[in-house]
């Protein structure tokens, strides 16, 4: 097999029409080193490429045509064309017609994640008002991938570098959050991000800390009865099988940056987590889908309406959520070689821990 053979397949889908997600796949590829490290399928029409490349000056962005993955090109960029009627682009817009289309690639991309065509998906953003119909009737990409995969739970875990945000409960009015602290969804999210942790992110023994529901962690229960009677319940039974310490004031533990500590830290409904993740992992953080078969990734914000086709659009999350979506599909690999032979795990470990201490020796013998 060749090398370029090596590289995952990484599949795009193109997000809302009028939105910023077509911007954001011309940007990101058009530095062709990105090739080097996967080899990406970009689900939409060449037209809407062409439409919006229009309004990028001098990008590099140069792409072949495919209607099945037997013709997949590894040197470039492949467009897969799930269309090929002409479509009412309006940049800025949101339409009917670019939430069908948004749908039409977000399935075949996903059909092709479950076929194995793809080895990871990065979807670019889609609006959830204009996308709803019989065939999509889902507040966001989460539950249609939960739902697609037959899935009984996943989990929406945001990503920058070490400093992850997993939530327990997410697209749903803030006056039904609470309805969503049970002791099973706790327990399950924890499951699913203890296992994520180790497999995709390769941390062998993850701290996981849980945030509480009301101000002050509840304040031993002057402020809200949810902490005693259910958040602690549900870590104290977690803790049997992993490193789960809460509940934990909001407000303070991301104040004194106490998220330092921890491998990952599980919020108990969306503006808990989003807020102070989206302000301190500032244009470069991921959404992750955990507890998928799959690898799925996304960039951390919207379609961006207000910027549409003005090529002010910032791809750094969008690239980053490419990069995301790679490393995690190498450390599944990784775990699941191991764990063929862990005699290969136990020297790659040694071999780790020596150059960690060549590193110690020879910053010492600097001072």
């Amino acid at each position: 097999m060749s090398a370029q053979q090596h590289k995952p397949v990484i599949g795009i889908s193109i997000g809302d029409l009028n939105g910023i997600g077509p911007e954001l796949v011309i940007k990101t590829f058009a530095d062709h080193r990105i090739l080097e490290m996967c080899t990406p399928i970009i689900f939409t029409s060449n037209k809407v490429i062409n439409f919006y490349r229009k309004g990028i000056p001098d990008t590099n962005f140069n792409y072949q045509n495919i209607k099945d993955f037997t013709r997949i090109n590894h040197k470039q960029i492949n467009i897969f064309n799930c269309w090929e009627e002409d479509v009412n682009i309006q940049p800025g817009q949101l339409t009917d017609v670019a939430g069908k289309y948004a749908v039409k690639s977000l399935m075949a991309a996903v059909q092709a994640l479950k076929e194995q065509k793809i080895q990871g998906l990065v979807t670019a953003p889609i609006h959830k008002k204009n996308v709803q119909s019989s065939e999509f009737n889902y507040t966001g990409h989460t539950p249609f991938l939960k739902n697609a995969f037959g899935m009984q739970d996943v989990l929406m875990l945001m990503t920058s570098g070490n400093f992850r945000v997993a939530l327990l409960s997410e697209h749903v009015p803030l006056a039904e959050a609470a309805k969503y602290v049970t002791r099973e969804n706790i327990l399950s999210k924890l499951n699913i991000l203890n296992n994520s942790l180790i497999r995709d992110f390769g941390i062998d023994k993850p701290k996981i800390a849980v945030l509480g529901l009301n101000p002050h962690a509840g304040d031993e229960g002057l402020i809200g009865k949810e902490e005693d009677e259910i958040i602690k319940p549900a870590i104290k039974e977690a803790k049997r099988n992993m490193m789960v310490i809460g509940p934990f004031s909001p407000d303070a533990f991301f104040a004194r940056r106490q998220f330092e500590k921890f491998d990952a830290v599980l919020a108990m409904y969306h503006d808990q987590g989003l807020i102070p993740f989206k302000s301190l992992a500032i244009g470069e953080g991921v959404n992750y889908t955990a507890g998928l078969p799959a690898v799925r990734t996304s960039p951390d914000h919207g379609t961006a309406f207000d910027i549409a086709g003005k090529n002010k659009a910032d791809h750094s999350s969008f690239l980053t959520a490419i990069y995301e979506c790679i490393d995690i599909i190498q450390q599944r690999s990784e775990y699941v070689e191991n764990h063929k032979n862990p005699l290969k795990k136990m020297t790659n470990q040694l071999l780790a821990n020596a150059v960690d201490e060549k590193i110690e020796l020879s910053e010492d013998s600097e001072g």
